[in-house]
Protein backbone atom coordinates (compact mmCIF):
# COMPACT_ATOMS: atom_id res chain seq x y z
CA UNK A 1 0.00 0.00 0.00
CA UNK A 2 2.76 2.52 1.04
CA UNK A 3 5.02 1.33 -2.33
CA UNK A 4 1.50 1.82 -4.23
CA UNK A 5 0.85 5.41 -2.34
CA UNK A 6 4.93 6.39 -2.99
CA UNK A 7 4.62 5.10 -6.96
CA UNK A 8 1.25 7.40 -7.28
CA UNK A 9 2.96 10.58 -5.72
CA UNK A 10 6.02 10.04 -7.82
CA UNK A 11 4.23 10.05 -11.43
CA UNK A 12 1.96 12.65 -9.80
CA UNK A 13 5.17 14.67 -9.20
CA UNK A 14 6.57 14.08 -12.26
CA UNK A 15 3.55 15.21 -14.15
CA UNK A 16 3.44 18.20 -12.47
CA UNK A 17 6.77 19.12 -13.32
CA UNK A 18 6.09 18.56 -16.94
CA UNK A 19 3.06 20.85 -16.86
CA UNK A 20 5.30 23.28 -14.91
CA UNK A 21 7.87 23.16 -17.42
CA UNK A 22 5.25 23.35 -20.72
CA UNK A 23 3.76 26.64 -18.93
CA UNK A 24 7.52 28.16 -18.38
CA UNK A 25 8.36 27.27 -22.14
CA UNK A 26 4.75 28.49 -23.78
CA UNK A 27 5.14 31.83 -21.67
CA UNK A 28 5.85 35.02 -23.83
CA UNK A 29 9.80 34.97 -23.84
CA UNK A 30 11.31 38.57 -24.75
CA UNK A 31 14.29 36.78 -25.73
CA UNK A 32 12.64 34.31 -28.58
CA UNK A 33 10.84 37.55 -29.30
CA UNK A 34 14.15 39.46 -30.34
CA UNK A 35 14.54 36.74 -32.27
CA UNK A 36 10.94 37.10 -34.19
CA UNK A 37 11.43 40.84 -34.08
CA UNK A 38 14.85 40.39 -36.37
CA UNK A 39 13.17 37.74 -38.50
CA UNK A 40 10.13 40.03 -39.05
CA UNK A 41 12.58 42.55 -40.53
CA UNK A 42 11.12 45.21 -38.37
CA UNK A 43 14.23 47.63 -37.56
CA UNK A 44 14.26 48.88 -41.64
CA UNK A 45 10.92 49.89 -41.87
CA UNK A 46 10.11 51.68 -38.31
CA UNK A 47 13.79 53.47 -37.89
CA UNK A 48 14.89 56.03 -40.05
CA UNK A 49 18.64 55.27 -40.12
CA UNK A 50 19.38 57.42 -42.83
CA UNK A 51 18.40 60.17 -41.31
CA UNK A 52 19.85 59.46 -37.72
CA UNK A 53 16.63 58.61 -36.49
CA UNK A 54 16.56 56.83 -33.28
CA UNK A 55 16.04 52.42 -33.65
CA UNK A 56 12.22 52.39 -33.40
CA UNK A 57 10.61 55.65 -33.64
CA UNK A 58 9.44 55.93 -37.05
CA UNK A 59 10.79 54.57 -40.74
CA UNK A 60 12.04 56.21 -43.80
CA UNK A 61 9.62 57.44 -46.63
CA UNK A 62 7.79 54.25 -48.59
CA UNK A 63 6.46 55.18 -51.83
CA UNK A 64 4.19 53.43 -53.26
CA UNK A 65 1.90 54.25 -56.36
CA UNK A 66 -0.96 54.93 -53.61
CA UNK A 67 1.18 57.84 -51.70
CA UNK A 68 4.04 58.03 -49.66
CA UNK A 69 4.17 56.28 -46.09
CA UNK A 70 5.83 56.17 -42.79
CA UNK A 71 6.05 53.25 -40.63
CA UNK A 72 5.16 54.89 -36.90
CA UNK A 73 6.38 55.05 -33.46
CA UNK A 74 6.85 51.77 -31.73
CA UNK A 75 8.68 52.35 -29.05
CA UNK A 76 7.17 51.97 -25.36
CA UNK A 77 6.37 55.51 -25.27
CA UNK A 78 3.33 56.00 -23.93
CA UNK A 79 2.15 58.80 -25.75
CA UNK A 80 3.80 58.43 -29.54
CA UNK A 81 4.64 54.63 -28.96
CA UNK A 82 2.62 52.01 -28.45
CA UNK A 83 2.99 52.30 -24.74
CA UNK A 84 -0.72 52.03 -24.04
CA UNK A 85 -1.07 49.30 -26.12
CA UNK A 86 -2.72 46.16 -24.46
CA UNK A 87 -1.46 42.62 -26.07
CA UNK A 88 -4.87 42.37 -27.64
CA UNK A 89 -4.51 45.17 -29.44
CA UNK A 90 -1.33 44.50 -30.52
CA UNK A 91 -2.59 41.31 -31.46
CA UNK A 92 -5.68 42.69 -33.40
CA UNK A 93 -3.13 45.02 -35.03
CA UNK A 94 -1.10 42.49 -36.88
CA UNK A 95 -4.20 39.51 -37.42
CA UNK A 96 -6.78 42.23 -38.44
CA UNK A 97 -5.08 45.41 -39.62
CA UNK A 98 -7.10 47.21 -37.03
CA UNK A 99 -5.66 49.95 -34.41
CA UNK A 100 -6.49 50.67 -30.91
CA UNK A 101 -8.40 53.63 -32.13
CA UNK A 102 -10.34 51.55 -34.96
CA UNK A 103 -8.72 52.88 -37.58
CA UNK A 104 -8.17 50.84 -40.70
CA UNK A 105 -3.98 50.02 -41.00
CA UNK A 106 -2.77 50.14 -44.72
CA UNK A 107 -1.56 47.59 -46.31
CA UNK A 108 1.86 48.86 -46.40
CA UNK A 109 2.02 47.45 -43.22
CA UNK A 110 2.24 43.84 -44.40
CA UNK A 111 -0.70 42.77 -41.92
CA UNK A 112 -1.78 40.75 -44.60
CA UNK A 113 0.71 38.55 -43.91
CA UNK A 114 1.97 38.57 -40.60
CA UNK A 115 -1.90 37.73 -39.71
CA UNK A 116 -0.16 34.13 -40.21
CA UNK A 117 2.08 34.66 -37.33
CA UNK A 118 1.08 31.84 -34.65
CA UNK A 119 0.02 33.17 -31.53
CA UNK A 120 3.02 32.28 -29.25
CA UNK A 121 5.51 34.40 -32.05
CA UNK A 122 2.96 37.30 -31.33
CA UNK A 123 2.93 36.87 -27.84
CA UNK A 124 6.77 36.53 -28.04
CA UNK A 125 7.25 39.78 -29.91
CA UNK A 126 4.60 41.88 -27.76
CA UNK A 127 7.08 40.76 -24.99
CA UNK A 128 9.84 41.83 -26.56
CA UNK A 129 8.62 45.25 -27.64
CA UNK A 130 7.91 46.02 -24.18
CA UNK A 131 11.67 46.39 -23.34
CA UNK A 132 12.40 48.54 -25.95
CA UNK A 133 13.41 51.83 -24.50
CA UNK A 134 10.64 55.04 -24.84
CA UNK A 135 11.27 57.76 -27.27
CA UNK A 136 9.30 61.16 -27.40
CA UNK A 137 8.88 61.24 -30.85
CA UNK A 138 5.37 61.83 -32.98
CA UNK A 139 4.90 59.54 -36.14
CA UNK A 140 5.42 61.39 -39.59
CA UNK A 141 1.82 61.10 -41.16
CA UNK A 142 1.17 59.54 -44.44
CA UNK A 143 0.95 61.54 -47.78
CA UNK A 144 -1.60 59.91 -49.34
CA UNK A 145 -3.92 61.86 -51.66
CA UNK A 146 -8.14 61.62 -51.91
CA UNK A 147 -9.69 58.62 -52.04
CA UNK A 148 -6.87 56.88 -50.50
CA UNK A 149 -6.46 59.66 -47.04
CA UNK A 150 -10.09 58.02 -46.45
CA UNK A 151 -9.73 55.12 -44.36
CA UNK A 152 -12.78 53.47 -44.99
CA UNK A 153 -11.73 52.63 -48.17
CA UNK A 154 -10.07 49.42 -46.34
CA UNK A 155 -13.31 47.88 -45.64
CA UNK A 156 -13.76 47.37 -49.29
CA UNK A 157 -10.06 46.85 -50.03
CA UNK A 158 -10.03 43.94 -47.54
CA UNK A 159 -13.24 42.36 -47.89
CA UNK A 160 -11.50 41.88 -51.60
CA UNK A 161 -8.06 40.81 -50.79
CA UNK A 162 -7.71 40.01 -47.09
CA UNK A 163 -8.01 36.61 -45.60
CA UNK A 164 -7.11 36.80 -42.28
CA UNK A 165 -5.90 33.54 -39.82
CA UNK A 166 -2.98 31.86 -39.00
CA UNK A 167 -0.66 29.88 -40.99
CA UNK A 168 -1.24 26.29 -40.94
CA UNK A 169 0.90 23.53 -41.88
CA UNK A 170 0.63 21.04 -44.61
CA UNK A 171 0.40 17.54 -43.70
CA UNK A 172 1.46 16.38 -46.69
CA UNK A 173 5.38 18.27 -46.42
CA UNK A 174 7.93 16.83 -43.89
CA UNK A 175 8.80 19.06 -40.74
CA UNK A 176 11.51 21.52 -42.11
CA UNK A 177 9.62 22.24 -45.65
CA UNK A 178 6.64 23.50 -43.10
CA UNK A 179 9.51 26.06 -41.27
CA UNK A 180 10.24 27.32 -44.15
CA UNK A 181 6.80 27.82 -45.38
CA UNK A 182 5.96 29.69 -42.07
CA UNK A 183 8.96 31.77 -42.21
CA UNK A 184 8.55 32.87 -45.74
CA UNK A 185 4.41 33.08 -45.93
CA UNK A 186 4.09 34.50 -42.24
CA UNK A 187 7.22 35.95 -41.17
CA UNK A 188 10.01 36.94 -43.11
CA UNK A 189 6.41 38.56 -45.23
CA UNK A 190 9.06 37.64 -48.76
CA UNK A 191 6.16 37.70 -50.87
CA UNK A 192 5.34 41.52 -50.08
CA UNK A 193 8.52 42.09 -52.35
CA UNK A 194 9.07 39.15 -54.49
CA UNK A 195 5.24 38.67 -55.62
CA UNK A 196 3.51 41.05 -58.15
CA UNK A 197 0.82 42.94 -57.36
CA UNK A 198 -2.84 43.74 -59.41
CA UNK A 199 -4.18 47.27 -59.64
CA UNK A 200 -5.75 47.06 -56.68
CA UNK A 201 -2.33 46.70 -54.64
CA UNK A 202 -3.22 43.19 -53.41
CA UNK A 203 -0.75 40.14 -54.03
CA UNK A 204 -1.04 38.36 -57.54
CA UNK A 205 -1.10 35.01 -55.67
CA UNK A 206 -1.14 33.09 -59.16
CA UNK A 207 2.41 33.95 -59.63
CA UNK A 208 3.54 33.96 -56.00
CA UNK A 209 7.25 35.17 -55.46
CA UNK A 210 7.87 35.27 -59.47
CA UNK A 211 9.63 38.80 -58.93
CA UNK A 212 8.02 42.17 -59.13
CA UNK A 213 9.44 46.05 -58.75
CA UNK A 214 8.91 47.56 -55.64
CA UNK A 215 10.03 51.21 -54.47
CA UNK A 216 10.36 54.75 -56.00
CA UNK A 217 13.46 53.68 -58.03
CA UNK A 218 11.39 50.62 -59.44
CA UNK A 219 14.14 48.51 -57.98
CA UNK A 220 13.70 44.44 -59.33
CA UNK A 221 12.74 42.26 -56.41
CA UNK A 222 13.80 39.44 -58.72
CA UNK A 223 11.86 35.85 -59.21
CA UNK A 224 12.58 33.19 -56.50
CA UNK A 225 11.17 30.37 -57.42
CA UNK A 226 13.24 27.64 -59.32
CA UNK A 227 12.47 28.84 -62.81
CA UNK A 228 15.31 29.28 -65.43
CA UNK A 229 14.76 33.35 -64.81
CA UNK A 230 14.69 32.61 -61.02
CA UNK A 231 16.91 30.29 -58.54
CA UNK A 232 16.90 27.16 -60.88
CA UNK A 233 20.90 27.44 -60.87
CA UNK A 234 20.80 28.04 -57.11
CA UNK A 235 21.48 25.02 -54.95
CA UNK A 236 20.08 24.75 -51.01
CA UNK A 237 23.47 25.62 -49.85
CA UNK A 238 23.77 28.72 -52.16
CA UNK A 239 20.53 30.12 -50.72
CA UNK A 240 21.65 29.48 -47.40
CA UNK A 241 25.00 31.25 -48.05
CA UNK A 242 23.61 34.02 -49.57
CA UNK A 243 20.59 34.79 -46.59
CA UNK A 244 24.08 35.08 -44.03
CA UNK A 245 26.20 37.07 -46.35
CA UNK A 246 24.50 38.23 -48.84
CA UNK A 247 26.69 37.12 -51.61
CA UNK A 248 25.42 35.19 -54.60
CA UNK A 249 26.85 32.40 -56.20
CA UNK A 250 27.93 34.65 -59.02
CA UNK A 251 30.48 36.15 -57.28
CA UNK A 252 28.09 39.35 -56.98
CA UNK A 253 26.26 40.75 -53.70
CA UNK A 254 22.59 41.97 -52.65
CA UNK A 255 22.72 45.84 -53.07
CA UNK A 256 19.55 47.99 -51.84
CA UNK A 257 16.68 47.25 -49.89
CA UNK A 258 17.87 43.22 -50.00
CA UNK A 259 21.30 44.04 -48.49
CA UNK A 260 19.39 45.90 -45.45
CA UNK A 261 17.21 42.07 -44.95
CA UNK A 262 20.47 40.41 -44.65
CA UNK A 263 21.91 42.69 -42.36
CA UNK A 264 18.78 42.92 -39.98
CA UNK A 265 16.67 39.56 -40.59
CA UNK A 266 18.57 36.70 -42.58
CA UNK A 267 21.65 37.00 -41.39
CA UNK A 268 19.89 37.02 -37.72
CA UNK A 269 18.55 33.50 -38.37
CA UNK A 270 19.69 30.52 -37.10
CA UNK A 271 21.71 27.88 -39.78
CA UNK A 272 18.09 25.45 -39.54
CA UNK A 273 15.80 28.44 -40.29
CA UNK A 274 17.87 29.69 -43.41
CA UNK A 275 18.12 26.19 -45.07
CA UNK A 276 14.50 25.71 -44.40
CA UNK A 277 13.72 28.64 -46.30
CA UNK A 278 15.87 27.48 -49.14
CA UNK A 279 14.17 23.93 -49.13
CA UNK A 280 11.05 25.91 -49.62
CA UNK A 281 12.21 28.13 -52.13
CA UNK A 282 13.62 25.45 -54.05
CA UNK A 283 10.43 23.43 -54.20
CA UNK A 284 8.31 25.86 -55.56
CA UNK A 285 6.93 26.07 -58.82
CA UNK A 286 9.11 27.40 -61.30
CA UNK A 287 7.38 30.45 -62.51
CA UNK A 288 8.36 32.65 -65.67
CA UNK A 289 9.49 36.27 -64.08
CA UNK A 290 7.22 38.95 -63.50
CA UNK A 291 9.53 41.69 -63.29
CA UNK A 292 8.38 44.04 -65.64
CA UNK A 293 10.41 46.68 -66.93
CA UNK A 294 10.75 49.79 -65.87
CA UNK A 295 8.13 52.20 -66.23
CA UNK A 296 9.29 56.44 -67.06
CA UNK A 297 6.94 59.38 -65.21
Amino acid sequence: MAASSLNFRSVAFGAMLLLSSHAVADSPSADRGHYIFDAGGCLACHTDDKSGGPALAGGPPIPTPFGTFHAPNITSDPNFGIGRWTAAQFKRALREGVGPDGRHYYPVFPYTTYTKMTDGDVDDLWAYLQTVAPVARPSRPHDVGFPYSIRLTMLPWKWLSFSPGAWTSDPNRDAQWNRGAYLVEALTHCGECHTPRNKLGSLDHGRWMAGARIGAEQAAAPNLTPGPKGLAEWSVGDIVFALETGSTPEGGSFDGEMREVVKNSTSRLSKDDREAIAIYLTKLPAMPSAVPPKTVP
